[in-house]
């Protein structure tokens, strides 16, 4: 039977009665679902089964966010009263609409299996957040909600009031002379991207933030423990692939988090109800060695890049089979569309010293004169009409409203490229190799 034919009617401006039409349908669709073995040991027929399922939950899924997905999301903010974070969102909304996204039990299944061997429920949670942003309203108070200080940074104020420092798992916060320096510390990774480093880093982006005593941040990578770069600072070698290939890489806290939360923070600052304060403060960008991937997405938030002079940048998602966070939306901007597409789809490495990189890059030096140029450009960018300039700045350049419709399709884009067949023999590949 197709997916059409399963589909359930939709009634006129009904909420109760469409519900009721899909839930029963994804119960159905779920039920067919447990006829068969986990995915891992599922014969070509199973998976021919497991693949129709899931198909037709998809197509109800979606009807159903078409026509409801702002009634929702008032249901799950109490009338936009309430600003849960993307992942209690998607938490809630399993509990209060069963089978629209994945309950509690379902995602903790998941996450005990690798990247492959998984169901792909977070397919489910991409079209539930693509329809969510692609509401203005819903996705507008979504995206501001998660510019709001965490939890964990608000616990940690007066650590850092006391100290002038914190230090996480992943990353570590030392502010002095007005300067946030935020240090990636995934050493054993080449300070790799993974859900703590998600996390860590948006504590700290918020803590310098809101720091009144700090008026530039700075993002360098950390000395690494590889023997390749032993004894050097790298930046960012990206996505952790060995942890997307054990599903330990999250789409919620990690994917749709990072540029939600601290990257989003970083560009636009922090949320709030402050009137016309602005809760931002440019940031400076360093690249020691190389930024990779997600490494070089970040610089794309940057109001200034520092680089030694042997360094390089490069995106190489659509090698991997993923889309490159937010730089399709940014790069072009900065290198003009051809140039952007040599790099994201071509897999171009752009070194410091090419032509191009001038568009990207503002400092080449000598990597002993790093500290010098960072504090050279922290005290250029300390200016106080430094923050209202750049708030216009990114106000031309990427209104909040080409923010959101990219991201509610990035969010369905990127869902379902995590569990592309391409991807998982490209992770299985690497992982052999």
């Amino acid at each position: 039977m197709s997916p059409a034919a399963t589909r359930p009617a939709m009634a006129h401006d009904d909420f109760a009665a469409d519900w009721d039409a899909t839930r029963i349908e994804l119960a159905r669709c779920e039920a067919r679902l447990q006829t068969v073995p986990a995915p891992a040991d599922r014969d070509p027929g199973q998976v021919a089964t497991a693949a129709e399922a899931h198909r037709a939950a998809r197509h109800a899924r979606a009807a159903f966010l078409r026509k409801h997905a702002r009634r929702v999301y008032d249901d799950l903010t109490a009338g936009l009263t309430t600003r849960p974070r993307a992942s209690e969102l998607a938490l809630t909304a399993g509990d209060r609409f069963p089978g629209l996204v994945p309950s509690r039990r379902q995602l903790a299944e998941e996450a005990e299996r690798h990247q492959a061997g998984k169901e792909g429920r977070e397919i489910d949670q991409g079209l539930f957040f693509h329809a969510l942003l692609a509401d203005r309203v819903a996705g507008e108070h979504l995206i501001e909600s998660m510019r709001h200080p965490t939890a964990a940074a608000l616990a940690l104020l007066d650590r850092l009031r006391e100290t002038g420092q914190v230090r996480l798992t992943a990353a570590q916060l030392e502010c002095r002379e007005g300067v946030a320096h935020l240090t990636i510390t995934n050493a054993h990774c080449l300070n790799a991207e993974d859900n703590q480093h998600v996390e860590d880093l948006e504590t700290l982006v918020d803590l310098a933030l809101l720091n009144p005593d700090v008026q530039v941040g700075v993002l360098r990578g950390g000395v690494v423990d590889s023997p390749r770069y032993a004894g050097r600072r790298v930046f960012s070698a990206g996505i952790n692939l060995k942890e997307l290939r054990r599903g330990r890489i999250s789409f919620v806290d990690f994917l749709l988090t990072r540029e939600l939360g601290y990257i989003a923070k970083m560009l636009r600052g922090l949320g709030g109800e402050d009137g016309p304060v602005l809760r931002q403060k440019p940031w400076i960008g360093v690249v020691d060695t190389f930024a990779i991937g997600g490494g070089a997405q970040i610089l794309l938030a940057c109001d200034h890049v520092v680089a030694e002079d042997d360094a390089y940048l490069s995106l190489p998602a659509a090698e991997e089979g993923i889309v490159p966070g937010l730089a399709n939306l940014r790069l072009t901007r900065h290198l003009g569309a051809r140039p952007a597409r040599r790099v994201i789809l071509g897999g171009r490495r752009i070194h410091v010293r090419d032509p191009e990189a001038a568009l990207l890059i503002d400092d080449v030096v000598d990597p002993g004169a790093l500290d010098d140029a960072v504090k050279a450009a922290a005290g250029r960018l300390a200016g106080p009409a430094v923050v209202a300039n750049r708030h216009m700045l990114i106000a031309a350049e990427e209104p909040v409203e080409a923010f959101r419709t990219y991201l509610a399709e990035f969010s369905l884009q990127q869902a379902h490229r995590l569990y592309g067949g391409d991807v998982l023999a490209r992770l299985d590949a690497a992982w052999r190799g």
